[in-house]
């Protein structure tokens, strides 16, 4: 298999964390790509025509693409029970909340990187902010009895985009007043699995 991917993507990061948790690391060669959304990379469109990251391309069948849909996929593929049935919605809706606070707040970092200054909107900026601060003080005041249970993928998403907010917007200090969130974080982002895929660690992993 190959994964399409460019750093340093929290979407990339969670397909990351969950094939280091599973043990699939070996069988997936990593293939970096360009992301603009404006102009996206010709290798990527091919197998994913909105072209986004990251996308999969699987030896058994078409590509697959859409980082819930690879992770899905990965669990499947060995049985890893990231996706338990008992509790299988609650861990969707809290992965989707993840990958929503993801996208908010990839999409601040656009606006700065890939829209003329004078076209930049500080509004739109600060609404998608209200977006991702909305779904933190959620999180940390619904979901920690979930977060405080077995591994599952709604952790490894949560963990990610916490982590993508301390690498692109550390200035807005998502921990204030999410004490528990907090302090599951810094537990959470001391597992093996994301020291080895940090913004850092990315260039190292792909060939």
């Amino acid at each position: 298999m190959k994964l399409l991917l460019a750093g340093p993507s929290p979407f990339v990061r969670k397909v990351l964390v969950l094939l280091h948790e599973t043990g699939q690391m070996g069988d997936v060669e990593l293939q970096k790509v360009a992301a603009n959304p404006a102009d996206p990379d010709p290798n990527l469109t091919a197998v994913n025509p909105i072209g986004k990251i990251p996308a999969l391309v699987r030896d058994d069948g078409p590509a697959i693409y859409d980082s819930r849909v690879i992770c899905r996929y990965l669990d499947a593929r060995v049985h890893a029970g990231l996706y338990p049935e008992t509790h299988l919605w609650e861990t969707l809706t809290l992965e989707a909340t993840a990958d929503a606070i993801m996208e908010a707040a990839v999409l601040m970092v656009y606006e700065k990187r890939f829209r003329p200054e004078k076209i930049q909107s500080e509004e739109w900026l600060e609404a998608q902010w209200a977006k991702v601060s909305r779904a933190v003080s959620v999180v940390n005041t619904r979901w920690m009895s979930h977060l405080s249970g077995s591994l599952d993928a709604a952790h490894i998403a949560i963990a990610c985009a916490l982590a993508y907010l301390d690498f692109r917007h550390d200035d807005r200090s998502w921990r204030h007043g999410n004490d528990a969130l907090t302090d599951w974080y810094a537990r959470f982002a001391d597992r093996d699995s994301m020291k080895a895929t940090t913004a850092e660690k990315l260039d190292t992993l792909v060939s």
